[in-house]
């Protein structure tokens, strides 16, 4: 892993064993809310699909999906993240190896999984390049479907946090990227947009959106 000050954003080496355990500690209201998005964004998603959770941080999309019937395998960049995912399956009961697997250039072969899901990374990414490059890559070991989460720009939250940038000098840690934006990039790759959901629009800024590969019928 490159050191620190030589990444181009600091979500990809963050996640230290006290950050990472930190991130776990979300409230159940939050949660909920988050996993009533990921379920509409999967009644578009066969349960007989086979879905790659990446990053799956501490495991709790994985966990909630599996829960459902699906064929969950799960990946991430941090060993600590891996770690509590790892015990988070074992607890729950859940069979499978937690992967380490880096969105940037993923070491696994075309079409490895017919559903890939993307939670809570891409608004790490500060620039067009990185999600542009990280895009394609989900599209490329995506058999039928990629389940994405961004940030709108067109959100209180999103208005807030520039505000709050500007005012106080500081570099955004969080970017919100635009729909017709992140279209551009799996258009390029063959994917067309299924159906965009909000957690509640205008408010809040975290958004999920169901992309399918041009063609492919799920079974």
């Amino acid at each position: 892993m490159k050191p620190k000050e030589d990444v181009a954003y600091t979500g990809r080496v963050k996640y230290d064993q006290k950050r990472a355990t930190k991130y776990q500690d979300r409230k159940a209201g939050k949660h909920n809310a988050e996993m009533r998005l990921i379920d509409k964004a999967f009644s578009h998603v066969p349960k007989s699909h086979r879905i790659l959770v990446v990053p799956c941080g501490g495991g709790r999309v994985s966990v909630h999906l599996a829960s459902q019937g699906y064929d969950l395998n799960a990946g991430d960049l941090s060993d600590s993240m891996i770690a509590i995912a790892t015990e988070n399956y074992k607890k729950n009961g859940l069979k499978g190896t937690v992967r380490k697997l880096d969105v940037e250039k993923f070491d696994l072969p075309d079409r490895a999984f017919d559903t890939v899901v993307s939670f809570r990374l891409f608004h790490h990414f500060p620039t067009p390049e990185i999600r542009e490059r990280v895009a394609g890559e989900l599209c490329r070991i995506a058999k039928h479907s990629v389940v994405l989460s961004y940030f709108s720009p067109l959100s209180v939250t999103s208005a807030k946090n520039r505000l709050l940038a500007m005012v106080g000098g500081k570099k955004e840690k969080k970017f919100s990227t635009s729909l017709t934006e992140i279209e551009n990039y799996f258009r390029a790759h063959g994917f067309k947009l299924v159906k965009d959901y909000a957690q509640t629009p205008i408010l809040h800024t975290l958004h999920v959106a169901v992309f399918e590969r041009s063609g492919s019928k799920a079974k």
